[in-house]
């Protein structure tokens, strides 16, 4: 049996037993490998955000949320390296914490043999960065999700600071740099916040009433919009 089949084979076997738990040597027993393999499967199930904990005592063992799955297999090496490169371009961006857990779970779930390779490669891949850098708000990213209205205390371009309550619509990427595309309430209309002059944001609790925005609402004088959703 190989790696992904076991580990697939543990979750199926502590959800059965769920709620009692299941010895690490009882699965090491049940799957034909060490008690160390198994604990090294489960560490990675974990890291992979499966809902499995350990509980102490002669009786004790590992149990897992009956209702957790594991998701379906199926990146190759290559496509492992594509994903983690992606990810890695967004090393400075408001999505980096979000970014570095999900490489760790895309290699988790891997073979070891094939995540190891992806691990080689992506070693290789190397980004040439600004030493000024600015690490732009990770919170940036729970305005764009809430579905709340956000106030942002904001540095427009001439450096005047004011205090905006706006409506997140989407966001924009371009050369490094991310905007919040939102409706402003101060202003009546749809504006793009750059993520770097954003002095503080504070998700309300009201929710927003349903708009959208059109690309024209943003007055883009160049370039293509893409959305992610584009082939």
């Amino acid at each position: 049996m190989n790696r992904t089949d076991r580990l697939y084979g543990l979750v199926e076997e502590l959800r059965a037993a769920s709620p009692r738990p299941r010895s690490a040597r009882r699965l090491a027993e049940r799957f034909e490998v060490s008690v160390r393999t198994i604990e090294r499967d489960l560490a990675a199930l974990q890291q992979a955000g499966l809902p499995i904990w350990a509980e102490p005592g002669r009786t004790g063992g590992y149990v897992i949320d009956a209702a957790a799955t594991l998701g379906p297999p199926g990146f190759t090496p290559d496509e492992a390296l594509a994903v983690l490169i992606g990810l890695g371009t967004l090393r400075h961006s408001p999505f980096r914490h979000a970014a570095h857990t999900a490489g760790r779970k895309v290699l988790a779930v891997m073979p070891d043999a094939d995540a190891g390779r992806a691990s080689a490669l992506a070693s290789r891949v190397h980004f040439l960065e600004s030493e000024d850098e600015p690490v732009l708000p990770a919170a940036f990213a729970e305005a764009l999700g809430a579905g709340r209205v956000v106030r942002l205390r904001y540095l427009d371009g001439t450096g005047a600071e004011s205090v905006r309550d706006v409506e997140p619509l989407g966001s924009i990427s371009k050369e490094g740099q991310w905007y919040l595309v939102a409706w402003c309430r101060l202003r009546d209309g749809v504006r793009a916040f750059r993520a770097d002059r954003m002095r503080s944001i504070e998700v309300t609790d009201e929710r927003p009433p349903r708009r959208t925005v059109r690309s024209e609402d943003l007055a883009i004088q160049y370039g293509r919009l893409r959305s992610l959703g584009d082939d």
